[in-house]
């Protein structure tokens, strides 16, 4: 049986939906499960219209998956970015091809938007979708390291 996946734009009725699977995407980084958390950050990103939040949605139009992108520019090549942040299957939905119909509908909409390109980052471990952003023509970076540092 083939799953119908629609992917669009999330919407700020969409809050609760995505807020559950931003849950779960902090779980599987080790996060514990807090969905006020959630639910504020997401209701805050789409308030500010600070990013662009992808769903994906079945037949009845229950959420499958999603994926964050944030807005930002590459002063090297002084042109604007989108880094996706955040993209989450749903356990149930993985294996029907909604992480990429996600990443497909992020190019489409960094396209619309006039981005140079599309950066993201995943866990060493996280092989199955490192596979996936490969397969997509995706590049790994062999030239700059990423480092952060914790302020508050």
């Amino acid at each position: 049986m083939t799953t119908a996946v629609t992917i669009r734009l999330a919407t700020e009725q969409d809050i609760p939906a995505v807020a559950r699977l931003f849950d779960a995407y902090r779980q599987f980084y080790e996060q514990a499960p807090d969905l006020a958390l959630a639910t504020t950050f997401i209701g805050e990103r789409m308030a500010r219209k600070e990013s662009h939040i992808l769903l994906a949605v079945d037949e009845q139009g229950e959420a499958m998956g999603f994926c964050q992108l944030y807005p930002s520019y590459c002063s090297v090549i002084a042109q604007p970015i989108f880094t996706l942040y955040d993209l989450y299957v749903a356990p149930e939905a993985r294996k029907l091809g909604v992480g990429k119909g996600l990443l497909q509908a992020a190019e489409e909409l960094g396209r619309s938007h006039g981005v140079a390109r599309l950066d993201l980052t995943t866990a060493r471990t996280n092989n199955n979708a490192q596979s996936i952003y490969r397969a997509m023509g995706w590049a790994l970076d062999e030239v700059f390291l990423a480092f952060n540092k914790k302020v508050l």
